[in-house]
């Protein structure tokens, strides 16, 4: 199988840089229209789809972001392994905004989003014990390193509905009760579906500021998050553009399973599946149905 690094691009990250014969291109998905079109071309002999998370110039809130398309889209594309690149707060002293922390655990608090493919007519459920791919993460890892990004290995992401940024106690109580390291809007339920369709996740969490828990910080400030954001992007990009390399041009399945989630999660008899939902979710779950 080919590698195929499909890059999710959160605020600030719009485009990659340097990719051979390049073209934005439709993606389809039955599950609606994605948040843009794709930018699809070659890094290093590696195909790379690239979608921006929120469309170019920033149309989608983190409540409107159509993450089911997003992903179905990816993996109609062909794309075997998802990077997601976003902005985030940080709970840690030592996880200074500018830094990047690579994820590898989250707490869900969303709740107006679909965070599914399957549903009534075709029950599925999903482990996301480990919702980060561990080989993923770790080229991820690399790459940083490589690019001279200051960079944290693990870390638990707190997704936050938003739009609104925390209140001082919502802070406090993620930092000290619940032991979360950053705070984001977007990883949430990006990550899930990404399981569900058996795709390898990566998430690069890149560090604008302190939310509000920071005596010396006070509130976030917005103007201090698009400065932060500039440098970021650039980072993002030297981290990515590292990628191809690292995970090469041929593709072994993946040695924690990711490809393969769907092996025992489909519940619904085989006589009791609702034939639109099986031609729904023909892309993600093709492989079992």
């Amino acid at each position: 199988m080919d590698t195929v690094i499909g890059v999710i691009g959160g605020s600030g990250v719009y485009e990659i840089e340097g990719l051979e014969g390049a073209e934005w291109v439709s993606a389809e998905s039955s599950f609606g229209t994605p948040s843009d079109q794709v930018l699809v071309g070659r890094l290093d002999g590696v195909k790379m789809v690239f979608l921006p998370r929120h469309g170019r110039g920033h149309v989608h809130s983190p409540s409107s972001v159509p993450y089911r398309a997003n992903i179905d889209a990816l993996k109609r594309l062909g794309v075997t392994d998802v990077i997601s690149v976003s902005a985030c707060g940080s709970f840690r002293e030592e996880m200074a905004p500018g830094d990047f922390v690579i994820v590898d655990q989250f707490i869900d608090r969303t709740f107006a989003r679909e965070k599914s493919f399957f549903g009534p007519g075709l029950v599925g459920h999903v482990s996301v014990a480990h919702p980060t791919c561990a080989r993923l993460s770790a080229a991820c890892v690399t790459a940083a390193l490589d690019a001279g990004i200051t960079v944290h290995d693990g870390g638990t992401y707190l997704a936050m509905e938003g739009p609104q940024f925390s209140s001082l106690a919502e802070s406090k109580m993620y930092r000290e009760s619940w032991g979360c390291d950053v705070i984001g809007m977007t990883n949430m339920p990006e990550a899930k579906l990404a399981r569900e369709a058996e795709l390898c996740y990566a998430s690069v969490a890149m560090i604008t500021d302190y939310d509000s828990w920071h005596p010396d910080h006070g509130e976030v400030d917005i103007g201090q998050i698009i400065a932060t954001l500039t440098g970021n992007a650039g980072k993002a990009k030297a981290l990515v553009g590292r990628l191809p390399t690292l995970l090469g041009k041929d593709r072994a399945p993946c040695p924690h399973g990711c490809d393969r989630a769907l092996d025992y999660a489909i519940l619904t008899a085989l006589d009791k599946r609702d034939p639109a939902m099986v031609e729904k979710l023909s892309a993600v779950a093709g492989r079992v149905l």
